[in-house]
């Protein structure tokens, strides 16, 4: 399944996938997983995306420039 990370919390890490969240183990994420990664989560491991999570983090900027100009 395919979530972004929303957050950290202890021992756990906030995904949401779809329209809802939920908490898995925070072992079976990369230590240099952070909020806003968009990761795959199969058999308890955990990959980061990590070009989708640029083009995502780009398309967010980019949003965010025409909000405050």
């Amino acid at each position: 399944m395919k979530g972004i990370i929303d957050r950290f919390e202890g021992n756990f890490v906030v995904v949401e996938i779809g329209n809802k969240t939920i908490d898995f183990d925070k072992a079976i994420f990369p230590k240099e997983a952070t909020a806003g990664d968009v990761v795959v989560i199969k058999d308890n491991h955990v990959s980061v995306l990590k070009d989708e999570t640029e083009k995502r983090r780009k398309e967010i900027e980019i949003l965010m420039d025409d909000v405050f100009e």
